[in-house]
C-alpha cells in the first residue's frame, strides 16, 4: 500500500510541475560550465556561494532554517521545473514569480533550465488542489525586523542579486548633505580601524606622543587621498582604503628585530625608516601582481574556503598582546571592553532617528566613554603617588612604593596637556618627513608575502561588497585593477611612513550592510572630510593621548570582529560540508600551534628582557628553529613562518586546491564575465573608469573589463 502511495503522490507532482520545450542550445548556463549540483530547498543554500540554484527534475521537500530574530519564516511553495518560484497571491491564486534584470525590468527570456536558456512561454496556472500538500500558512506579522546580514537571493544569471533594502546604492547621489552625512558617518564607524595600528607600533618603535601624532594625521591624510584614488581608478566600490592589521604583525616582528634593541638615540625614526624601505619594495611587487595580469590568474586559487581562515588567523595573530595588555589597568580596560560589547550586542537594535547608533558607532562611542572615565579618575588624583615620577624609569627609582605603582601610572593616566600643547594647529603631511627609507632585503621579502596575503583579503572584500551596493560582481580585471592600485596606495604609504602598508579595510563591508549605505558619492566625500582633519594637527594630538590600555582593549574587539569577519566567508560556500570542515580546521589549527613551536623555541636563553612580554612571539627571528648560514635567509624563514596568516594561507591554497570537491562544495567566486559586463550597461556603469581614461587600457584586457 506504501509503494502505490508513494507513485500515486509522485504522479501528482509531475502533473502539477508545468513542463516546458526546450530548444536546442549548447551548454551555456554557469551550471552546466561548472558542474553544478543543485540542492534546491524552496529557498537558496543555507551557504550561498553566490552562484545561480537551478532546479531539480523533481522538487524535493527540506524545511527551511528559521531566522531566530525575525520570528518563525513564512512557509514558501516549491518552485517548479524551471526555476520560477510559485508564490501565492492576496486573492489566493497563484502566480509565478519572473525574475528582474539588475535595471528592474522583466527579461524577455527569464526561464534557466539545466540545459542551457529557454525562450520564454505561458506557464499554466496550477489549481489550488494540484499543489503537493504543505504546512499550515502563517499570518505574516506586519513589523517583522530585517537582520543586518548579506543578501542571499540568486537571479536569473547565476549571481547573488544585490540588497533589497539599501539605502543607497553605489551609484546613487542623492544630495550634497545626505551623503555628506553620510559619508562622515561612514568613517567615524571606522575610527577604531584608522587609529589603532599608529597606537600600536609608535610606542613600540619607541616613539612619543608627538610622534604618534604625526602618524595619526599621516594615517588620516593617506586613507582619504587612497580612497579617492581606488573609488577613482580602482575597483570603483564604496571601500576605505586603510592601515590593514595584516602588515601589524610583520611591522611588530620587524621592529623588534634583534638589530634594533640596543638603539637608543633616535630609534622612532631609524625603525620607520627601516619599515619605510619594507614597504615600498612589498608594495611594488603587489602593484606587480595586479597590473600585470597576475592577479587575475591567481584569483582562481582564491575561494572562500581559503579566504575564511587566512582572514581569521589575523585576527586571532593578536592573542598575545590584547588582554595582558588590558591586565596592566584592569579597571579601565574591562570598562572598554565591556561597553563596546554592550552597545554592540544588547543595545544594536535601539533607533535613534532611524539609525542604530550603538551598533554603527560602538566602538568610537565606547572608546569615548572609557577615555573620559579615565581622564575623570586621573584628575581626580586616583593615579597620582606621592613623590612617584612617570618620567623617571621604573630602574632608576629608589622608592619601593613607586615601583610597585609604576604600572598603574604608566598606563592608567590620561595625559591629555602634553600631547595636545606639543601639537600645532595646522600641519601638512608630507613624504619622506622622517628620512630616507632605508632598504635591506630580508625585511622586504617579508613584505612582499604579506602584499599577497593583503591581496587575498581584498578579492574577499570586493567580492563581498559587491553583492551588497553593485548590480553584478566585478570582472577578473577589475579586481586586478584594485588590486594594482592598492600596491600604489601602500607605496604612497611607505613614502609618507605610516609604518604598514594600506589595502581595504575589512571591517569595512560590515560597516556597509550595517548603515545600508553604498553610496561611492558618501565614500569620497567623507574621504574629502578626513583630508581636512588630517590637517588639524591638534586632532592627532587628542588622539596620541588615549592610553595603551584602552587601545589593547579596542585591539581585542577589533580582532575578534576581523576573526568573525574572515569565518563569515564560509556562507558562501558548503558550510556543512566535512572537506571543508576539515580544510579549515587544520588551517585555524595549524595556523596557531607552528607559529608557536617558532616562537618558542629557544626562546628561554635567547630571550631578550628588555622587550616586553606581549612582544616576545614578534622576536623569533632571533631564535628561530631554522639555522643556516645565511642569516638573512634565517630572519626571512623564522618571521614568516611565525605569522599566523602565512601559515593559514599556506595551508587552505594547497588544501582547497588539491583536494577533490566541486566549485559549489568550494564556493568558487563567481566573477562577471568581461564580454556581458561590456553589454549590460548598468555593469559598465558600475565599474568603467571615468574621463574616458579606459580608453587608455583597452589593449591591456586585465586591468579593464
Amino acid at each position: 500500500m506504501d509503494g502505490e502511495n508513494t507513485i500515486e503522490w509522485r504522479a501528482k507532482v509531475q502533473t502539477w510541475t508545468p513542463l516546458i520545450e526546450l530548444d536546442a542550445m549548447p551548454p551555456s548556463s554557469w551550471a552546466k560550465k561548472t558542474g553544478f549540483a543543485p540542492k534546491f530547498s524552496g529557498e537558496t543554500n543555507g551557504s550561498d556561494s553566490g552562484q545561480i540554484s537551478l532546479p531539480p527534475p523533481k522538487p524535493r521537500e527540506h524545511k527551511p532554517q528559521p531566522d531566530l530574530e525575525a520570528g518563525p519564516t513564512p512557509v514558501r511553495a516549491p518552485p517548479s521545473a524551471n526555476g520560477e518560484r510559485i508564490v501565492p497571491s492576496p486573492n489566493k491564486e497563484q502566480a509565478v514569480k519572473k525574475p528582474r534584470d539588475s535595471d528592474g525590468v522583466v527579461p524577455k527570456s527569464a526561464v534557466v533550465d539545466a540545459n542551457g536558456p529557454a525562450t520564454a512561454k505561458a506557464t499554466p496556472t496550477p489549481t489550488p488542489a494540484e499543489q503537493p500538500p504543505s504546512g499550515p500558512p502563517r499570518r505574516t506579522r506586519r513589523h517583522e525586523e530585517v537582520i543586518d546580514v548579506l543578501p542571499q537571493s540568486v537571479d536569473d544569471n547565476g549571481f547573488v542579486s544585490r540588497h533589497s533594502l539599501m539605502k543607497y546604492e553605489l551609484r546613487d547621489s542623492p544630495g550634497l548633505v545626505p551623503i555628506g552625512l553620510y559619508g562622515v558617518q561612514h568613517y567615524i564607524s571606522m575610527l577604531g580601524s584608522l587609529i589603532l595600528i599608529p597606537l600600536v607600533i609608535v610606542p613600540a618603535m619607541g616613539g612619543t606622543q608627538e610622534d604618534t601624532s604625526s602618524v595619526v594625521s599621516t594615517v588620516f591624510f593617506l586613507s582619504g587621498v587612497t580612497t579617492l584614488l581606488h573609488t577613482t581608478f580602482g575597483s570603483r566600490l564604496p571601500l576605505i582604503q586603510g592601515p590593514s592589521f595584516v602588515y601589524l604583525a610583520p611591522a611588530l616582528a620587524i621592529i623588534n628585530s634583534p638589530e634594533f634593541q640596543g638603539l637608543n638615540g633616535n630609534k622612532f625614526k631609524h625603525i620607520m625608516k627601516e619599515l619605510q624601505g619594507a614597504v615600498i619594495i612589498g608594495s611594488a611587487f603587489q602593484t606587480l601582481l595586479g597590473y600585470s595580469g597576475l592577479m587575475s590568474q591567481l584569483a582562481r586559487l582564491i575561494n572562500p574556503v581559503v579566504v575564511c581562515p587566512t582572514i581569521a588567523a589575523v585576527g586571532l595573530s593578536f592573542y598575545s598582546y590584547g588582554f595582558p595588555l588590558v591586565g596592566k589597568c584592569l579597571e579601565i580596560g574591562s570598562i572598554q571592553i565591556l561597553v563596546v560589547i554592550i552597545f554592540s550586542l544588547y543595545l544594536r537594535k535601539i533607533s535613534v532617528l532611524g539609525h542604530r547608533i550603538f551598533l554603527i558607532f560602538a566602538v568610537p562611542l565606547g572608546l569615548a566613554i572609557t577615555w573620559a572615565v579615565a581622564f575623570l579618575l586621573t584628575e581626580a588624583g586616583a593615579y597620582s603617588y606621592k613623590e612617584c615620577d612617570i618620567n623617571i624609569p621604573a630602574s632608576n627609582m629608589v622608592s619601593e612604593h613607586c615601583r610597585k605603582h609604576v604600572s598603574r601610572i604608566k598606563y592608567c593616566r590620561v595625559d591629555t596637556s602634553q600631547a595636545l600643547k606639543s601639537s600645532p594647529w595646522f600641519r601638512f603631511p608630507y613624504p619622506l618627513q622622517w628620512g630616507t627609507p632605508i632598504f635591506h632585503w630580508k625585511m622586504a621579502l617579508v613584505m612582499c608575502v604579506v602584499s599577497l596575503i593583503s591581496s587575498v583579503d581584498s578579492v574577499g572584500s570586493y567580492h563581498a561588497s559587491s553583492l551588497l551596493v553593485a548590480s553584478r560582481p566585478p570582472t577578473p580585471g577589475v579586481v586586478s585593477r584594485g588590486v594594482g592600485l592598492e600596491g600604489l596606495s601602500s607605496v604612497l604609504a611607505g613614502l609618507w611612513g605610516t609604518g604598514t602598508g594600506f589595502t581595504t579595510l575589512t571591517e569595512n563591508v560590515h560597516t556597509i550592510a550595517v548603515t545600508k549605505m553604498g553610496s561611492r558619492r558618501a565614500v569620497e566625500l567623507g574621504a574629502c572630510f578626513l583630508i581636512v582633519l588630517s590637517l588639524v594637527g591638534k586632532v592627532g594630538g587628542f588622539i596620541a593621548s588615549i592610553p595603551e590600555v584602552i587601545v589593547a582593549a579596542l585591539l581585542c574587539f577589533m580582532c575578534a570582529m576581523l576573526t568573525a569577519l574572515g569565518l563569515s566567508n564560509l556562507r558562501y560556500s558548503e558550510a556543512g560540508s566535512s572537506r571543508n570542515i576539515i580544510i579549515i580546521g587544520l588551517s585555524l589549527f595549524f595556523s596557531l600551534s607552528i607559529p608557536a613551536y617558532f616562537q618558542q623555541y629557544g626562546i628561554a636563553p635567547n630571550s631578550n628582557s628588555s622587550v616586553p612580554s606581549y612582544f616576545q612571539p614578534y622576536i623569533v627571528a632571533s631564535h628561530g628553529p631554522f639555522r643556516s648560514r645565511n642569516g638573512g635567509l634565517n630572519y626571512v624563514v623564522n618571521t614568516l613562518l611565525s605569522q599566523h596568516m602565512v601559515i593559514a594561507f599556506l595551508v587552505a591554497v594547497i588544501l582547497d586546491n588539491t583536494v577533490p570537491g566541486s566549485k559549489q562544495e568550494r564556493g568558487v567566486y563567481v566573477w562577471s564575465e568581461p564580454e556581458a559586463a561590456r553589454s549590460e550597461p548598468s555593469v559598465a556603469k558600475d565599474y568603467e573608469l571615468p574621463f574616458r581614461v579606459g580608453r587608455f587600457f583597452k589593449w591591456v584586457k586585465w586591468v579593464g573589463f
